[in-house]
């Protein structure tokens, strides 16, 4: 019997039973709907999960920080350390972070700088996201690019004297006076040992080169308190301004003399893959630097969404068990009606192969058929959930929804489905299989 026969007789004698058929469809359509609604749901939390941690910064990112304790023989993150970093293995770049402290003034307001000096490669991959003029690294001179939250830290001292709301100041066309020597300023005024009065110091006017769009109400933004800047220029300045005074931020000798060189506050290390994120902390750690990541974290966090998977998938594993033993039934009740026919068949010759596949192919056909309405009901299950989600958390509407059905899963489930109809109709196959032909004849 040719694979077309057998397809035409499957499909008609479903088409038969017609009420029976639909009903057990309709236990594999809740039963894959389920499945699928259940592990969309663990996908779309990991998902949103990982596209957090990532707002957060570089998943593959290693920070490097100077050890806590000052010892005589204290490493310093300077560009040696650099190119040793750099010729270990799986790293793709690293990129200096320089720190400081500076007070911003424009007419009766002033306000507190966190100023970070960086490459203009680290700005690129930080996709920070500018609303006005361009990100640091372009010009000849030393300019600023302010965080959309800076201005919350302008005040006016001969107010209130504390925070209220933001000044009405253009950071990007208002001139903006900098101290840089903030000791100096507090001090002005005060005399010296020697009896001397204090100078105020030089007030410093550093153009704006942009200023970072405003992420909107109720969203935050891991860049928008500090104020960024290129790291040569910056480092340029300070030692201009300071020549042989101790920077602000720098160590000391023992004897409280500045160093020579401007040591590096932070290394960020950027690793090839998220695998060797762990084992390139450690090394780093060993050398005796204090490095940390997100890797462990979000391994953790991982780990626990798969046990969520593993729960949710199981849960909607019930619904489809209880429609393979539907299957099986209806299966079953195909035989016993049918008992003639298969005595009559195997009495013309009909391969016991063929009368396995019919059967088998009757069971596949109603997982296949409640697979594909299955899925089309998970769809717009999915869509429903993720429009309620995100009318109550706007963040879910930008993460990509709290229920995600990826292709690999609608296949999955497919297939899936037809393998349980055709697991759930093998004994009934065998069964048919086994019938002897005179009694199958003789039945009524």
């Amino acid at each position: 019997m040719k694979f077309l026969d057998l397809l035409r007789m499957s499909s008609s004698n479903l088409w038969k039973r017609k009420v029976r058929t639909i009903l057990t469809v309709l236990g594999v359509v809740i039963g894959v709907a389920s499945i699928v609604v259940m592990v969309s749901l663990g996908l779309g939390l990991s998902r949103s999960l990982m596209a957090q941690y990532e707002s957060y910064g570089s998943l593959t990112q290693v920070t490097v920080n100077q050890p806590w304790e000052e010892t005589e023989d204290v490493k310093r993150l300077d560009q040696g350390l650099i190119d040793e970093i750099l010729a270990m293995e799986h790293v793709e770049s690293v990129y200096p972070v320089l720190e400081t402290q500076a007070l911003a003034k424009y007419g009766s307001y002033e306000g507190y700088l966190q100023l970070q000096g960086m490459p203009a490669e680290a700005f690129q991959d930080m996709n920070i996201t500018v609303g006005q003029g361009q990100l640091p690294g372009e010009d000849e001179a030393l300019t600023f690019f302010y965080g959309c939250e800076v201005l919350q830290n302008f005040y006016n001292p001969k107010g209130n004297g504390g925070m209220g709301e933001p000044p009405d100041i253009d950071l990007m066309n208002d001139p903006i006076f900098v101290i840089f020597d903030m000791n100096a300023y507090y001090e002005a005024g005060s005399t010296d040992e020697n009896g001397q009065t204090k100078k105020p110091p030089k007030k410093y006017l550093i153009d704006t080169c942009g200023v970072e769009a405003s992420p909107g109400e109720d969203q935050w933004s891991q860049y928008g308190w500090y104020t960024y800047c290129d790291i040569d220029q910056l480092m340029a300045e300070l030692k201009k301004i300071f020549k042989n005074k101790v920077i602000p931020g720098q160590p000391t000798t023992k004897t409280g003399k500045p160093y020579k060189e401007i040591f590096y506050s932070r290394l960020l290390v950027n690793v090839d893959s998220m695998d060797n994120v762990v084992a390139l902390q450690k090394t780093l750690t060993d050398l005796g630097y204090n490095a940390y990541s997100q890797a462990e974290w979000v391994e953790s966090e991982q780990k626990t969404m798969g046990y969520i998977q593993a729960v949710l998938g199981g849960i909607g594993a019930v619904s489809l068990f209880v429609a393979a033993i539907g299957i099986t039934n209806t299966m079953m009740m195909s035989i016993y009606e049918r008992t003639k026919e298969i005595g009559v068949m195997k009495v013309l010759g009909c391969d016991l192969r063929n009368i396995r596949s019919l059967f088998l192919m009757e069971a596949g056909f109603i997982g296949f058929i409640g697979g594909v309405i299955g899925l089309i009901l998970s769809f717009i299950l999915s869509i429903v959930i993720n429009k309620v989600a995100a009318g109550a958390n706007e963040y879910m509407s930008t993460s990509g929804g709290i229920s995600y059905i990826p292709i690999w899963l609608v296949f999955l489930s497919l297939v899936f489905a037809v393998m349980v109809g055709m697991v759930a109709g093998f004994f009934p196959a065998r069964r048919a299989m086994r019938l002897s032909p005179l009694a199958a004849i003789r039945n009524e």
